[in-house]
């Protein structure tokens, strides 16, 4: 049930989020969940500042998951996100922050896992 929200400073066309869609959608593989339950959500034009000054190209990508990961897998999952965001929208690596949330209760379908 793993769900990645970004948070990204400037556009970014509807091509874009799609190429985006579907690398982190092989990516999540990373983490040992299938992307069949992967939701993401994309919120662009976002206000991000860094260091007090704000940014220009910049990401903030939280992503949560039923359970948790090993952190050498979340390690992984970082590397890959930050070179799909830099590789499709040329975000410096410097100002890309990625999170990570282990969920125990999580609700599908009406029903708690």
């Amino acid at each position: 049930m793993p769900f990645i929200d970004s948070k990204i400073a400037g556009v970014v066309s509807e091509e874009k989020k799609e190429l985006i869609k579907t690398r982190f959608g092989q990516a999540i593989s990373l983490l040992h969940k299938p992307e069949s339950y992967l939701m993401i959500g994309f919120s662009d034009q976002y206000d991000l500042f860094l260091g007090g000054k704000k940014l220009e190209k910049g990401a903030y990508v939280s992503v949560s998951l039923y359970g948790n990961a090993k952190q050498e897998d979340y390690e992984k999952m970082t590397q890959e996100i930050t070179c799909i965001l830099n590789e499709e929208l040329e975000i410096p690596a410097k100002n890309i922050y990625v999170t990570y949330h282990g969920i125990t209760d999580w609700g599908i379908s009406g029903h708690l896992l």
